[in-house]
């Protein structure tokens, strides 16, 4: 029940401010050439068929509503927008949220760039506040992304490796604080190369024994009260896609190299990579049905992360991998994910629609030991467009997995 009337109240917050929803709302780097405003007349026919839910609770309750044209309006001036909520997932339970957006553009023909920050609470006492920025220069040039955020977590860990039992839940306490900076230049085309700056630092970890007395994978590992992850990373991306908060078309593919190091103020020596990529068709080619594939992985080249810093899931930068788990369920030096998903409309104005979804993610537990079991996620979605003009929707998909573990998972924009 408070599962139903956390999403209902999340729905109708999000009714009041959908005039405000950007397509930055969620997916905080669109490095692409895309644009909202198409001036074409066909694309002008098409958006102006569909509608959204602001559109739609209008036309419920004022006399001779007209659905809105799908104008960019964005410019030079700062545009502020607040959004609170209500909603629910796995790792906080039930969670109010005050979410903040700022869009402009640097230049007329920049890209829209946007400071986002979100301060939430949640039933399990956990406090969060990330500011993500994504500024891009005139002419998109250059784009600066930032990432800051401060976390109190308490969240429970499951031990290394995708065999753990989820019966071997161990209670976890921390705070977090990341800062990362990314700067990155268009070579050509939708290839961008770049460099930035990491640190993450966690402390006041506490941990709950086992009630069996049991060695857990958090002390053979080398537990601490603090830890502190200090280096710098070399980026790359290619970016074809049509929309980055809702693609219908194109490639995406990011490759990120970290080298965390003593003497920027590491406790160890230590390497890693993320390769991030996805690809999108429409299915069929005529319908505006989408099939979407995405390949995550999360590797520890050389030396020994601390336990909090190790790939797990949903802790990529959108908390979005293993639909089906609960955050950090699965954690080790390696992570090999993959997920496909399936988008279709379920009215033809656009403004509901529904997806079916299938992961599957291995680790590796210790350092220098093999991939162990693959762990699948699966699961029906419902699509609720907020916004037409950046086909931004609400998310709300149940997923499943082993051992029992299934939940509700809300998310503004596309999973992927």
């Amino acid at each position: 029940m408070k599962h139903i009337f956390a999403v209902s109240l999340l729905i109708i917050f999000a009714s009041f401010f959908t005039g405000r929803l950007y397509a930055q709302d969620k997916k905080l780097i669109p490095l692409t050439r895309y644009r909202l405003k198409d001036t074409t007349t066909e694309a002008k026919q098409d958006t102006n068929r569909q509608k959204d839910l602001s559109d739609i609770l209008a036309s419920i309750f004022r006399k001779n509503y007209k659905p809105s044209k799908n104008n960019d309006t964005i410019g030079h001036k700062p545009i502020v927008s607040f959004v609170p909520a209500i909603g629910y997932s796995l790792q906080t339970e039930t969670a109010a949220t005050l979410t903040g957006n700022i869009v402009f553009r640097s230049s007329s023909n920049s890209k829209v760039s946007s400071i986002t920050t979100s301060m939430g609470y949640t039933q399990k006492r956990q406090f969060t506040l990330p500011i993500v920025s994504t500024i891009w220069s005139k002419d998109n040039e250059y784009v600066f992304i930032g990432d800051a955020r401060l976390y109190v977590y308490p969240q429970s860990t499951y031990g290394l490796g995708s065999n753990s039992d989820i019966e071997d839940k161990q209670h976890m306490r921390y705070n977090l604080f990341r800062f990362s900076e990314v700067v990155m230049k268009n070579i050509g085309g939708d290839f961008f190369l770049g460099a930035g700056y990491k640190l993450q630092q966690h402390w006041n970890i506490t941990y709950k024994m086992p009630e069996d007395d049991r060695v857990s994978d958090y002390v053979t590992y080398g537990p601490t009260a603090s830890s502190t992850s200090s280096g710098f990373s070399l980026n790359a991306l290619f970016d074809s896609r049509d929309n980055p908060v809702n693609a219908s078309k194109g490639f995406y593919a990011a490759v990120q190299f970290y080298t965390y190091n003593k003497i920027f103020g590491s406790n160890n020596n230590w390497q890693s990579l993320i390769i991030d990529v996805r690809k999108y068709y429409k299915l069929p080619a005529s319908s505006d049905n989408v099939i979407a594939f995405w390949s995550y992985d999360w590797l520890t080249l050389s030396g020994r992360p601390p336990y909090l810093d190790l790939p797990s899931t949903s802790w990529d930068t959108y908390s979005t991998t293993g639909r089906g788990y609960i955050q950090s369920r699965f954690r080790g030096t390696q992570m090999i994910y993959l997920e496909t998903e399936y988008r279709f409309k379920i009215t033809r104005n656009g403004a509901l629609g529904g997806v079916v979804f299938l992961n599957g993610e291995s680790f590796s537990a210790a350092p220098g030991t093999r991939l162990e079991s693959v762990q699948p996620g699966y699961g029906p979605g419902v699509r609720i467009k907020l916004s037409k003009v950046s086909k931004t929707n609400l998310d709300i998909d149940y997923g499943f997995g082993n051992q029992g573990s299934k939940g509700l998972f809300l998310t503004i924009g596309e999973v992927f």
